[in-house]
């Protein structure tokens, strides 16, 4: 992975973040969220999806892994975000954690220690949350498209209704994440216009439903 690429994008994820954030509570940063917890929490709700049971036959989900892993890079991004570094600065300094990945015996092992640190030290690890990426098999362009594609829709879902229960869901027999889908995969991640892209892509298909 080309690493002044990496650090561009999680910069534009930083920026992405913070807006998110912002959209739920305009001062966010003051109420000091605790995002160690919901990254440990949400570690739990991986294991689960991957299977850890050794006296019963478990065939993991990967899709829903990684789906797993997106949610976690959201909380992991806000605790990052300490109102001293810019958004560059973070990133450059994430990058350097993910080319390196910390990898055990095996994944959930792996994981144990993304909980851990998020446990003890309430940190979020960009290293071992790497090697849970490279022990899924999830490369870094995936977690980007994957981002950008979650965080986007749910700002077209709060630019559209969601709130006061006007957004329309389903959309021709089809739920509005797997439209997402869909659209992702006509774009091309690395564009400089990508996530306005995306949004224009699901306002286009919106837009034939009124």
């Amino acid at each position: 992975m080309n690493k002044e690429l990496m650090v561009k994008q999680i910069a534009v994820m930083l920026e992405m973040q913070h807006a998110m954030n912002t959209k739920v509570h305009e001062k966010w940063f003051d109420q000091n969220y605790e995002w160690y917890r919901a990254i440990w929490i949400e570690c739990a709700e991986m294991l689960e999806h991957h299977g850890w049971k050794w006296w019963k036959h478990q065939t993991p989900d990967v899709e829903q892994v990684k789906m797993e892993l997106v949610d976690i890079f959201h909380f992991g991004l806000s605790s990052r975000i300490d109102g001293e570094l810019s958004f560059d600065e973070i990133a450059e300094e994430l990058a350097g954690e993910m080319l390196e990945p910390v990898v055990k015996d095996d994944f959930k092992q792996t994981l144990e220690i993304l909980a851990g640190q998020a446990v003890m030290y309430q940190h979020f690890d960009g290293a071992s949350f790497a090697g849970c990426m490279e022990q899924i098999e999830m490369p870094f362009e995936e977690l980007f498209k994957s981002y950008v594609g979650k965080n986007t829709l749910n700002f077209f879902r709060q630019d559209n209704g969601y709130k006061d229960g006007t957004y329309i869901k389903e959309w021709d027999g089809l739920e509005d994440n797997e439209v997402l889908v869909e659209i992702l995969e006509t774009l091309d991640p690395t564009h400089e216009d990508f996530k306005n892209q995306v949004y224009k892509g699901l306002a286009d298909r919106y837009s034939t439903l009124k």
